[in-house]
């Protein structure tokens, strides 16, 4: 059985460490906020007092972190986990980042002879604690097989999408889907908003809309979140928009047309100066609502 050192107990790092803890995995964990400690005893998992002791001496190192600015200090700050792997031990990182920095992350483990395996999640805590999480995985096939009863345990069957071997690949199809994601509820929320100024009853609306050709899994699953007001508090609007600034940071790079996500990323960005930076991936909607003044429900 691997042995893992764990960085993060988080919304998502917690439920993935119980469910590795209860796949029978020894697990040590370290995370710096407040009750962390409590948390891992509860879940069963060994405590680390620093990143630097949780990496030592450990099969695979897994990052379960909020952001691309938290990996690249916990991994390369000079107390940082990288420099106490051993040589042959493995990087697997769940953190929704930037492919730049996970490049830049797995080029400096490389040449320390650490493997590296990105694979960003698809899907919430809800995914993880049922283990019905989707992965985005980049890496060699042999370092994928070589976690991947780490993320049979964490995923849905069939759940591991491959996206190649070059690192930050992961990051990339998890990035663009995110983007699909917060593009489509912009979109439907317009659209709801303006046949329910026509006078349609918004769910007969949605259910024509979800057997047409313009019929999306947002459309599908999301939009009962709308009609009840629950804009998904289980992820930072600071976040969204973090990410979709990334993505619009890399069509920069390559030159790639980007106009119609430019303007997802603006609303986002709008969405965060009015809001503040609260919890909700949906608040785009909200946002929509006030401007429109009046609120897509549904008894």
């Amino acid at each position: 059985m691997l042995m893992i050192g764990m960085l993060g107990l988080g919304r998502m790092g917690a439920p993935i460490c119980r469910r590795l803890v209860e796949g029978g995995f020894a697990v040590t964990v370290h995370d710096p906020a407040e009750g962390a400690r409590l948390s891992a005893d509860r879940i069963g998992a060994g405590w680390a007092e620093s990143v630097a002791a949780v990496a030592a001496d450990v099969d695979v190192l897994v990052t379960v972190l909020p952001g691309p600015k938290e990996l690249e200090a916990a991994m390369l700050a000079p107390d940082g986990a990288l420099w106490s792997m051993r040589p042959g031990s493995l990087w697997l990182d769940f953190t929704s980042g930037d492919p730049r920095v996970s490049k830049r992350i797995a080029a400096e483990a490389g040449q320390r002879q650490i493997r590296s395996v990105g694979s960003p999640m698809g899907g919430g805590p809800d995914d993880a604690a049922s283990g019905t999480l989707k992965f985005f995985a980049d890496g060699s096939p042999a370092d994928v097989e070589t976690v991947r009863p780490i993320l049979e345990q964490l995923g849905r069957q069939g759940g591991i999408q491959w996206m190649g071997t070059e690192p930050g690949h992961g990051q990339v199809a998890k990035l663009l889907a995110n983007l699909l994601w917060f593009g489509q509820a912009a979109a439907v929320t317009e659209s709801l908003l303006l046949g329910q100024a026509m006078g349609l009853d918004v769910r007969a609306l949605r259910d024509a809309l979800a057997q047409s050709a313009g019929g999306s899994r947002f459309i599908d699953d999301s939009t009962e979140a709308l009609f009840r007001g629950d804009y998904l508090e289980s992820f930072a609007l600071s976040r969204c928009v973090e990410e979709l600034e990334t993505l619009t940071g890399l069509a920069k790079d390559t030159g790639s047309p980007f106009e119609i996500s430019t303007h997802v990323t603006d609303l986002y960005k709008e969405a965060l100066t009015e809001l503040g930076d609260v919890d909700g991936e949906l608040l785009v909607a909200k946002l929509l609502e006030t401007r429109a003044g009046r609120l897509i429900r549904s008894p």
